[in-house]
C-alpha cells in the first residue's frame, strides 16, 4: 500500500458514517460541477447599504492611524512579509507563486490540484495567504482615514487582477474552505472602508465580474462545508464569511437563505468549538485568537444589517474575552500552546498592533471589562470601527468575580507569583475532535514565563506542509517541556493534521499553588507530574514520577531564545535581559540522569524556538537522558533571582 493509501486509510478511521456519508456527496458534488455551468444571477440593481456610521472613523487613535499608513505605504512599495519571507513584488503579485520554492501552482479544475504536495504547487501557505486579501483590507482602511486615493486604486487595481486570474473552480484558490470564507470576509471590509471613493460601486456591486465572484464564493460554500472531524476553526471561518457576505452582499435570490444557514451553522458550531470555560477546545491559543476574530467580525455584520443573532452566539464570545483576558501574562502574551499559523480573521492595522491587546480592547467596547481584567496599554483600529457596528451587550449574565486560573474543561491551569513569574500547565484532552488536527503531543508538559520572556519555552510550531522532520519534531513530546519514554510520543501521530491515538490525561489536584496530574500515553506505564510554585521564594518546582515497568527516559526542558544557559553538571544558570535589566535564574536538573545541552541541531532537530509560522531560530535545549524502574521520580527547581 503507498503511502498516500496509508494516510487515506487512516484518515477513514477516524470518521464516523455520517462524515463518510457527507464525504461521499462532497466527492460526487465535485465530479459534476466538473463540467456543469450554474445560471448566475444577474443581480441587478446591487447596492451596498452595510457602511461605517458617520464618525465612526474620527474615533481612531491617532497612534494606531499613523501606524496603519506606515504599513499603507510599505505595501504601495510593493514590501510584505509572509512567514518568514520577504517580498518585494506585490505591486503587480502572481497570485500563484510560492516565492519561497519558485514553483506555480497550476490552474486546473481546482479539485484536481494536489495542494498538499509541496514538491508539485509549491508552500501552499505562501500562495493562499496573500489571496486573503487581507492586506487588502489594510490599504483600504488606509484610504478610508487619509482620503489618499492611491490606496483605493491600488485596491482596485489588485482586486481585479486577482478575479481575472482566478475564475470561478480554477486553481489551488478554491480548493479550501477556510480561503473562501476568510476572503468574503475581507472583501466585505474593503468594500465598506472604500464606501467613500467615487470607484467603489463601480468596483464591486456595479460590477459582474465582482457579483460573479462573491456569488461563487458563497454557492462553493454552501455546497462544501468542512464536517465531522474536520469542523474545527475552518467551520467557523467558512461559516462567517458566508453570513457576512448573506448580510453586506445580499444581491442574489438564494442571499437570505446562505445567510440563514451560515448563522445556524456559525452559532453551533461557536458551541461546539469552545469549553464552557471559554477556551477553544482545539487547545491551540492562535486558534482561540482566529476564532473569536471571526466570530465578532460576523456579530458587526449582524448588527449593522440588522440581523437577529442567537443569544448563545454573543455569550459564547463573552466568555472567549474573559477566558482570553484570564490566561495572559503581564505582556498580555497568551500561552503558546498547540498549531499556530499566524491566521487572522480580520486585518484593519498596521504592524507594531498588539494583536491580543486590540481582541482584548475589542471586548471591553463591547462586553465591558471586568475589574481583574488586565490593563491594555496599546491603541488599534479595528477596535472602534468593529464597536461602531456591534450592538454593545447589556444582558446581566454570570461572569468571574476574580481572575480564574483554572479551566477544568480544557485542562489548563496557570500558576502566578504576584508580578512577574507565570505558569502554564497542561492536563487537558490531546486534542479536538477524532484528528486533533492542531494538537501537540504535549500532556503534562509547563510553559513559564518571567515578566513576560520566555524562560522554559513552548517552541511553537514552525510549519505544515512540506517539511515532514520538523512538523514531527515540533508537535512532538520531545519537542515540549515533559518528559518521553522509550524515544516516543504520547500520543500516535498518523499524519501532519492527524492523531490515531490519543493520551488521555487526569488531573489529580489543582489550586493556586500546586497542580498535579497524569497521563496514560505510555501504557501500561504512568507518568504523573506534581508543580508547586513558591511564590515568597520565587521558586518553583516539577517533580515528574513514572509508574509502571523499567523504561528509557528523556526528559526536556526547552529556554527562550534570548536565555544563555552555563550548564554545569546537572545545574544549569540561566541569564537573560528585560528593558536592559540583567536577570538570571538557576534550573537544579535531576541527578540521576546525565544532562546536555543542544542548540540549533538539525539532524535530528533539536533546540529550536519558532516565534511565528515559517520561521524558526536556535535556542538551548537541556535534555536529561537514563532510566526509570518505577520506584524514582525526578525533580528539577527552577529559583529566579531578583
Amino acid at each position: 500500500m503507498s503511502m498516500g493509501a496509508v494516510w487515506y486509510a487512516r484518515r477513514l478511521s477516524r470518521m464516523g458514517p455520517r462524515e463518510v456519508g457527507g464525504r461521499a456527496v462532497d466527492a460526487a458534488r465535485r465530479r459534476l460541477w466538473r463540467t456543469a455551468r450554474p445560471h448566475v444571477p444577474q443581480a441587478a440593481g446591487a447596492r451596498f447599504t452595510a457602511a461605517l456610521p458617520a464618525g465612526a472613523l474620527a474615533d481612531v487613535p491617532a497612534d494606531a492611524s499613523k501606524r496603519l499608513i506606515a504599513e499603507a505605504e510599505r505595501l504601495m512599495a510593493g514590501r510584505a512579509t509572509y512567514f518568514g519571507v520577504e517580498r518585494d513584488d506585490m505591486t503587480d503579485p502572481d497570485w500563484s507563486l510560492d516565492p519561497r520554492t519558485g514553483l506555480r501552482a497550476p490552474a486546473d479544475y481546482a479539485f484536481d490540484v494536489p495542494y498538499r504536495q509541496e514538491d508539485l504547487v509549491g508552500d501552499i501557505k505562501q500562495i493562499w495567504e496573500p489571496s486573503r486579501h487581507q492586506y487588502l483590507t489594510v490599504l483600504a482602511a488606509a484610504y478610508a482615514l487619509s482620503g489618499d486615493e492611491r490606496y483605493a486604486e491600488r485596491v482596485a487595481a489588485h482586486l481585479r487582477s486577482w478575479w481575472a486570474a482566478n475564475p470561478p473552480l480554477r486553481g489551488v484558490h478554491w480548493v479550501s474552505g477556510i480561503e473562501l470564507g476568510i476572503r468574503l470576509l475581507s472583501w466585505v471590509w474593503i468594500r465598506r472602508l472604500l464606501d467613500g471613493w467615487p470607484g467603489a460601486a463601480a468596483l464591486f456591486e456595479d460590477n459582474q465580474v465582482a457579483r460573479r465572484q462573491i456569488w461563487h464564493h458563497q454557492r462553493w460554500l454552501a455546497a462544501f462545508p468542512s464536517r465531522g472531524s474536520s469542523a474545527n476553526n475552518h467551520v467557523i471561518a467558512e461559516a462567517a464569511g458566508q453570513f457576512a457576505a448573506g448580510c453586506a452582499f445580499r444581491w442574489y435570490p438564494t442571499s437570505a437563505r446562505w445567510r440563514t444557514d451560515a448563522l445556524r451553522q456559525l452559532d453551533r458550531q461557536l458551541r461546539a468549538n469552545t469549553f464552557p470555560s471559554g477556551l477553544n477546545r482545539e487547545l491551540a491559543t492562535e486558534y482561540h485568537g482566529l476564532v473569536l476574530e471571526l466570530g465578532l467580525a460576523a456579530l458587526a455584520e449582524a448588527d449593522i444589517a440588522g440581523v437577529p443573532v442567537p443569544a448563545t452566539t454573543r455569550l459564547v464570545l463573552l466568555r472567549m474575552t474573559d477566558a482570553l483576558a484570564a490566561v495572559v501574562d503581564r505582556r498580555l502574551r497568551p500561552p503558546r500552546q498547540g498549531d499556530a499559523d499566524d491566521g487572522h480573521g480580520l486585518i484593519l492595522d498596521g504592524a507594531g498592533t498588539d494583536r491580543w491587546g486590540s481582541l482584548l480592547a475589542t471586548g471591553e467596547a463591547v462586553f465591558g471589562r471586568l475589574g481583574w481584567w488586565p490593563e491594555v496599554p496599546g491603541t488599534d483600529v479595528r477596535t472602534p470601527l468593529l464597536a461602531a457596528l456591534i450592538r454593545r451587550f447589556d444582558r446581566t449574565v454570570h461572569r468571574p468575580a476574580t481572575r480564574p486560573s483554572r479551566f477544568a474543561d480544557a485542562g489548563m491551569t496557570i500558576l502566578r507569583a504576584p508580578g512577574e513569574i507565570w505558569c502554564r500547565c497542561d492536563g487537558g484532552p490531546h486534542g479536538f475532535l477524532s484528528i486533533a488536527a492542531h494538537a501537540h503531543a504535549d500532556a503534562l508538559s509547563v510553559e513559564v514565563r518571567h515578566d513576560g520572556v520566555d524562560v522554559l519555552a513552548d517552541p511553537g510550531t514552525y510549519c505544515y506542509h512540506g517539511q515532514p522532520e520538523w512538523r514531527s519534531y515540533f508537535r512532538s513530546t520531545l519537542g515540549h517541556n515533559t518528559l518521553q519514554l522509550d524515544d516516543r510520543d504520547q500520543s500516535t501521530s498518523g499524519g501532519p493534521f492527524l492523531w490515531t491515538r490519543h493520551a488521555r490525561t487526569r488531573v489529580l489536584a489543582d489550586g493556586p499553588e500546586r497542580w498535579s496530574a497524569e497521563h496514560d500515553g505510555y501504557q501500561p506505564s504512568v507518568h504523573r507530574r506534581d508543580v508547586e510554585l513558591a511564590a515568597e521564594q520565587s521558586e518553583l518546582r516539577v517533580f515528574d514520577e513514572v509508574r509502571g515497568p523499567h523504561r528509557t527516559v528523556r526528559l526536556a526542558f526547552h529556554l527562550g531564545p534570548t536565555i544563555t544557559a552555563e550548564l554545569q553538571g546537572n545545574r544549569a544558570h540561566l541569564r537573560w535581559t528585560r528593558d536592559g535589566d540583567d536577570r538570571s535564574a538557576v534550573l537544579d536538573l535531576p541527578g540521576q540522569l546525565t544532562w546536555q545541552a543542544h542548540h540549533g541541531e538539525s539532524d535530528p532537530p533539536l533546540g529550536w524556538y519558532s516565534a511565528g509560522f515559517g520561521r524558526k531560530e536556535p535556542a538551548t535545549t537541556l535534555v536529561g537522558t537514563g532510566f526509570t524502574d518505577g520506584t524514582q521520580g525526578f525533580t528539577t527547581v527552577l529559583r529566579f533571582h531578583g
